[in-house]
């Protein structure tokens, strides 16, 4: 089985993903994925 995949983001993703997460016009599933990846950023 291969290694889990640990993310970096510098201040500049982390706030993109953000801003991604709590849009409105931007569909659920790419909020979600946004929000799974700061979950993985943060261990």
């Amino acid at each position: 089985m291969p290694a889990p995949i640990h993310l970096i983001l510098n201040s500049e993703e982390n706030r993109t993903l953000v801003e991604l997460r709590l849009a409105i016009t931007v569909p659920q599933r790419t909020r979600d994925r946004a929000h799974m990846i700061r979950l993985n950023a943060q261990g």
